[in-house]
């Protein structure tokens, strides 16, 4: 790995952090437009297949918080390199898997790749100058965006031109290089926070989470009022209660709950999980919308591949709103930024939920939509990361990633409950059924206009990192490195 004497410059590292943030984006998304596609070869059910996302979500939200901690405590770029060789042994098991179960063990390994997003997060706060740091992040920030959208649009061509076994050699690949790249030259971690993992939290952790993803994505298939989905929901909240308080006794604490009141992470923690329930359920229901068959009344019969070009314009205003929110931060301040994407958003998914006469409509609403999002993704970074101590940066940007998460988990279990509640004749949902919908995903957004109001803004005493060099201070004025006003969840 790189000396510590003779740092690595920051731009190596930060085109090394790009590569395995990309292959980790790519591995969220690539799968959902081709999941009837995996049912049929691996001759399984519909409910069954859904696990192949399920358990990548499930394993993600889990394991994110956990790999971010032991960064923060035995160096950031040792564990940056485990989890990318985790997410590489994952992709290579999925792509050689021969039955459902393998598949699904495949991608549990997968989700130890979430890892990816706090520790980068932790390494650019190490490494990076002040001047550099909140565009770096909001640059990565978007980079997870983009590629999740981005890989809804390669999925098609990639099954087209090859199958789908290749939409895990391919970023197996991919991460492999960025593995390597990173075991020689991402520097050692000068910023630790020595400790053990506590246990007991870790375990309660899984448990709520797991009680409350999986009733959330089976309670469409269950019903909602069933007594499993009902009884999981219950276990979840006693879980979570009880994770909570052993956190606050924990002596070396998974997550920091002092740091999780602080108004301006739970606030921006808020933002990401609306967010989460927007961005996430579009991506997985916008592709089925356009290809419904001609028909219906409402769709465009629409193959895989022309489904996901519906989102390509998402992902260039998405990466583009994301190196502008830098320069846009320093006027109006990150906060100012979060709630311009959030109306932005909510426009976009308006003109979605109504707008279904012509392609060219969605087009220009995924592009609009971009923009909201990259904006509001590259301020939160930049929030969060003013917001915690140097040494919680990857515990604070593991558990806000983690949020997001729980929110796709919602809304797209929402989605699915209102775009099938009353089926046509021929079983397809109605057009009134997307309508609501997407309308409900404005909602979401809209809601975290109101929540980014209640960031606080204010300058915050600087502390000094154990580098030696003082933290950047939150603040809503014009600021010499971008988005300083606020706090991330990446």
């Amino acid at each position: 790995m790189a000396s510590e004497t003779r740092r690595t410059p920051h731009q190596v590292t930060f085109a090394v952090l790009a590569v395995s943030v990309s292959a980790y984006a790519l591995l969220q998304s690539l799968v959902t437009p081709v999941l009837p596609t995996i049912q049929a070869d691996l001759h399984t059910t519909q409910n069954t297949v859904t696990w192949v996302l399920t358990a990548y979500l499930l394993s993600a939200s889990i394991f994110t918080p956990i790999m971010g901690r032991v960064g923060d405590m035995i160096g950031k770029e040792r564990v940056f390199v485990a989890t990318l060789g985790a997410l590489a042994a994952g992709s290579l098991l999925a792509a050689l898997a021969t039955n459902v179960q393998f598949m699904i063990v495949a991608r549990v390994i997968q989700g130890i790749g979430g890892g990816v997003l706090p520790l980068a997060f932790g390494i650019i706060r190490d490494e990076f100058p002040r001047e550099r740091l909140h565009s770096a992040v909001g640059a990565i920030a978007s980079l997870l965006a983009v590629g999740s959208g981005l890989g809804i649009v390669l999925a098609g061509p990639i099954v087209s031109a090859l199958d789908y076994h290749w939409l895990f050699w391919l970023p197996m690949i991919l991460t492999v290089v960025a593995a390597v790249a990173a075991f020689v030259f991402v520097p050692r971690s000068p910023v630790r926070m020595p400790g053990r993992i506590s246990w007991a939290p870790a375990l309660l952790l899984s448990a709520w989470l797991v009680a409350l993803l999986v009733a959330l994505s089976q309670a469409p298939v269950w019903g909602w009022g069933s007594g499993r989905v009902i009884g999981l929901f219950a276990a979840a909240a006693v879980l979570a209660a009880g994770w909570v308080e052993v956190e606050r006794r924990a002596a070396t604490p998974l997550i920091d709950m002092t740091m999780m009141r602080r108004p301006a992470v739970w606030t921006t923690n808020l933002v990401a999980l609306l967010f989460g329930v927007g961005m996430y359920a579009m991506f997985a229901f916008l592709p089925e919308f356009v290809q419904t068959p001609k028909s219906t009344g409402y769709g465009f019969g629409a193959s895989v591949t022309e489904s996901g070009l519906i989102l390509l314009p998402l992902t260039v205003t998405m990466f583009l709103a994301g190196l502008w929110a830098n320069g846009l931060a320093a006027r109006v301040g990150a906060k100012g930024v979060v709630l311009l994407g959030s109306l932005i958003g909510t426009a976009a998914m308006a003109l979605i939920a109504f707008a279904h006469a012509h392609t060219w409509e969605l087009y220009v609403a995924t592009g609009v939509m971009g923009l909201g999002f990259g904006f509001a993704f590259a301020a939160m970074s930049s929030l969060i990361v003013s917001a915690v101590p140097a040494e919680q940066t990857g515990v604070a940007s593991g558990m806000n990633a983690n949020i997001r998460t729980i929110g796709g988990s919602i809304g797209a279990a929402l989605m699915a409950s209102v775009v099938t509640a009353s089926p046509a004749a021929d079983g397809l949902p109605r057009e009134a059924g997307y309508t609501h919908g997407f309308t409900m995903l404005g909602g979401a957004l809209l809601v975290a206009a109101i929540a980014a109001i209640l960031i606080p803004v204010g300058r915050r005493p600087g502390r000094v990192e154990a580098a030696g060099e003082p933290r950047p201070a939150d603040r809503a004025a014009p600021v010499t490195s971008a988005a300083s006003a606020g706090t991330l969840p990446e």
